[in-house]
């Protein structure tokens, strides 16, 4: 998400804009998890809103009217509605005071999100999914079966609900909260829009416990927060890595005792740990380590080299550069084929890529090579 035009709003002395300024904050910075973008005219509804001029019934007339008037959208501008209408909804039930820990009010905050959106809105998927993920090097997360949905999140909604906290210290509790989000999310009980549901349900958990969680961490953290519950189910013996709440546990105490880890999503791919694990394991993989170290500070500079820049595209876009910048550099010469293969993405897709990044100058085309080639400009 660009900078945050609510930000203002947390030093506010008026109670009631910093309350509504935090729920939208929160609910457009979920989008990032689907590598959704709000519109700017959802922006300006929603400060409309804070500063009392419209109440959260009028900004979603507003927002469902803008749409309405809009006759034929294109996959984009349908993605843009779906951020738009979800980020008024989620500020909607965050204002909300009602709660109950229970199995239909999960079901029913994916309902009051999706309807419209999903056909399956609220409703249990009754087929198994995979998911390739970035920070898993394309693995996938092992969700739950989808003849077992309703047993599992009843059985998992059940124990915490008889969890006591009582005599826990702060780190414990942390570490027991991780570990339920994470196996919460893990169930996976929808097709779709599983996440933003997960972390909606999860904030309003947080209140009944006495936590205020009223800050910006999930605004601007979004994707890590989903990258780290990703990490929390995931483990590959063979390449020694091991599922863990570490990353959820950092993310929990700057949200929860507004601790300033900080909170890179590069630091959560399974690749860094296999560096580090390798270290000290002979002479020949020392050097190959040395190699993939070099890689990683690629990263690190081309957040640097084009800052001005990254801050325009999605998280998902920015991530895709990364990984066509891992694999080239700024040496390598690379066409659309290569990039459907790399990013596992359709032609048209790749090509819209390919635009963005041309337009943005953070690519530049290659004479010499045949039609259609490209490498990474380097900055002046």
């Amino acid at each position: 998400m660009e900078k945050d035009p609510f930000k203002e709003y947390f030093k506010e002395s008026e109670p009631d804009k910093a309350y509504k300024s935090y729920a939208w904050s929160t609910a457009i910075g979920l989008q990032a998890v689907d590598g959704l973008k709000p519109s700017k005219y959802l922006i300006n509804t929603a400060i409309q809103n804070i500063e009392g001029n419209i109440s959260l019934t009028e900004a979603q007339s507003l927002i469902s009217s803008y749409y309405k008037e809009k006759p034929s959208l294109s996959d984009d501008e349908n993605r843009i509605e779906e951020a738009d209408k979800v980020s008024s909804r989620i500020a909607q039930i965050l204002s909300e005071p009602a709660f109950s820990f229970s199995p239909n009010e999960y079901t029913a905050i994916h309902r009051k999100l999706f309807t419209g959106i999903y056909k399956h809105a609220g409703k249990i998927r009754d087929y198994n999914i995979t998911k390739k993920e970035w920070v898993l090097d394309g693995a996938t997360v092992t969700y739950g079966s989808a003849s077992e949905l309703k047993a599992t999140l009843e059985y998992d909604l059940s124990v915490e609900k008889a969890f006591n906290y009582k005599g826990l210290n702060m780190n414990e509790i942390i570490s027991h909260l991780a570990f339920f989000v994470s196996r919460l999310w893990q169930i996976h009980i929808f097709g779709e829009g599983n996440t933003r549901t997960t972390a909606v349900f999860f904030i309003k958990y947080l209140r009944t416990l006495g936590f205020s969680a009223m800050n910006d961490i999930f605004a601007d953290n979004a994707w890590y927060f989903r990258n780290a519950l990703v990490r929390a189910n995931y483990t590959n013996i063979q390449k020694d890595v091991h599922e863990t709440t570490e990353y959820l546990e950092l993310f929990l105490r700057n949200l929860l005792l507004n601790e300033k880890n900080e909170l890179h999503n590069r630091d959560l791919h399974i690749s860094k740990h296999l560096i580090l694990n390798k270290v000290d394991i002979g002479d020949k993989k020392v050097d190959i380590d040395v190699k993939k170290v070099d890689i990683d500070t690629k990263k690190v500079d081309i957040d640097q080299l084009y800052s001005d820049k990254l801050k325009d595209f999605s998280v998902k876009t920015v991530i895709h550069i990364h990984r066509l910048f891992d694999e080239y550099g700024f040496d390598e010469i690379f066409g659309r084929s290569m990039i459907v293969k790399k990013l596992d993405l359709k032609d048209s897709s790749a090509s819209k890529f390919i635009s963005k990044l041309l337009n943005a100058e953070i690519i530049e085309p290659v004479m010499g090579h045949g039609k259609g080639k490209y490498k990474f400009k380097q900055q002046v």
